[in-house]
This record gives structure tokens, sequence and C-alpha cells, in this order.
């Protein structure tokens, strides 16, 4: 099952899509719902992100390959930082590139959407019933400022840092979910989750422990080797099977550089 959220003449609706339907959402995708009997066709919709989160919680270096690419250690615990939900754009919104970066980085990423509260989980208990499903994530950095900083707030918080979308999806294997980011139609990435050094059940327990995870949360689990930077006018697709692709042009503040 995928679920949009979408513009619909100035209705603001959540539905399941069904061919080249959206079926809107009857009650609450994070409770019970059931879909209505009026679809729309997706070609008439503005898609927004799937999601508001009241935070994104971003997992670093958890690809052994892009922890080698970046010249750092293997994390021995989950490296946890968190992007303000300011941040969150959707398909085919501009990513915004600050004036004061003079490095802004693509990170295709696998998000992980919360369904319902999750607090202080044991090693054992089961995740399942905690995770809506996923969507694709674009963790954009701020390179040079990461670097400068020393830690990653400034660098992963500026607003359109947070791409997401185009829809979450259900039934998906956490082990097994393909990744793959295209930098103007040039395959970049390429990695799995069954290559993630912490996996999405461990994270899910480990975050849980620090914070309360609500409904809606989007855990970004990590990005694999190949990132790298993009320029005014560029365009950065990520792609995972299952769930589609999320398309997002990158601009200065002001520009028009759009593609």
């Amino acid at each position: 099952m995928k679920i949009y959220r979408f513009r619909y003449r100035k209705r603001i609706l959540q539905g399941v899509l069904k061919e080249e339907f959206l079926f809107p959402v009857v009650g609450s995708v994070f409770g019970d719902f059931r879909l209505g009997t009026s679809p729309v066709p997706i070609a008439d919709v503005r898609v927004l992100p799937p999601v508001l989160p009241t935070k994104i919680v971003g997992i670093g270096r958890n690809y052994r390959d892009h922890a080698a690419e970046l010249g750092n250690p293997l994390p021995a615990e989950p490296l946890v930082f968190l992007k303000p939900p300011t941040a969150v754009i959707g398909p085919f919104d501009a990513v915004v590139m600050p004036a004061v970066s003079e490095r802004v980085d693509y990170e295709g990423e696998v998000g992980v959407v919360i369904r319902k509260k999750a607090r202080a989980l044991g090693d054992e208990d089961p995740v399942d019933g905690f995770i809506l499903g996923y969507t694709c994530f674009n963790d954009v950095t701020a390179r040079d400022l990461q670097k400068k900083d020393g830690q990653f707030t400034r660098a992963k918080g500026f607003d359109t840092f947070a791409a997401v979308g185009p829809c979450v999806a259900t039934g998906l294997d956490p082990a097994a979910i393909r990744l793959k980011t295209f930098l103007n139609g040039k395959l970049v990435q390429s990695g799995s989750t069954a290559d993630l050094i912490f996996s999405i059940p461990h994270l899910v327990r480990f975050l849980s422990r620090i914070m309360t995870l609500n409904p809606g949360d989007i855990i970004a689990t990590g990005t694999p080797a190949g990132v790298g930077p993009v320029s005014p006018g560029d365009r950065v697709d990520v792609q995972i099977e299952g769930i589609g692709v999320l398309s997002n042009p990158f601009r200065r503040p002001g520009g028009k550089e759009d593609p």
C-alpha cells in the first residue's frame, strides 16, 4: 500500500494509490481508517510531504562504505542527530542552498515513518506495529559547515534540507530495501538496508529509549557511499524499490536555476 498526502482543489488530503487514482483516507493513517469512494486522478493533485513529523531523527555513518569514504571510524552505537521539522519539503520542491555554505551535499536514505508512540522498547520487543512504512529521504548537508562546527545541527538543519516522499509504502521488508540516488540522471549511490550497521528494528528500539517517537516522526537510517556536492540547477532523484522516486531541484536563494 502506498499512502500519499496531497492537495486537491484547495484541500489537503491523504489517500491510497490504486493504479493511477488516489482513494482518500477516511480516518487516520496512524490508526483505523477506510478508503473513500470518490477517487482522484493522481495527475490532478499536487503531491506533498507524506507526513509532517514532530522530529526527524538522523543516523550518521550507518553504512561501512560511507564511513570509509569520509575517513571516519565505525560507530559502536548509532550516531544520532536531529533535523528540525521546518526543514521538510516534498517531491519537486526546491532545495535552497544557503549562501553561507560553499558545499552542499545530497545524501539519499531510507526513511522510517513511525505509526504509533514508541517509548522505552526492550531489546526483544517487536517493532512492526510501531512502523507505518517507509519513504525516500534526502538528508541534505552543508558539508563544509559540518566540518567547521564539529557537529551536525547547523549543517543539516537549514530550511528545505529534509526532502521526503513521494509516499509512505507499507509491507516492505526492512532488511532488504534497495536504494539508488541519481544526480542529473547519473547513478551516484546504490545500497541496501541489508548493509546497515544498525538495522531498522535496532534503531527503533534504541531511539525509543532516548526519546519518545511520535506518529509521523521520521528516522533517516543513514546513507551509503557516493555522497557528493551539488550545484545550482542540479536535480537529485532518490529511488527506492517499492516506494518510488523523490525528485528535487537545487537552487540558490532567490534563484531560478531549477532544471
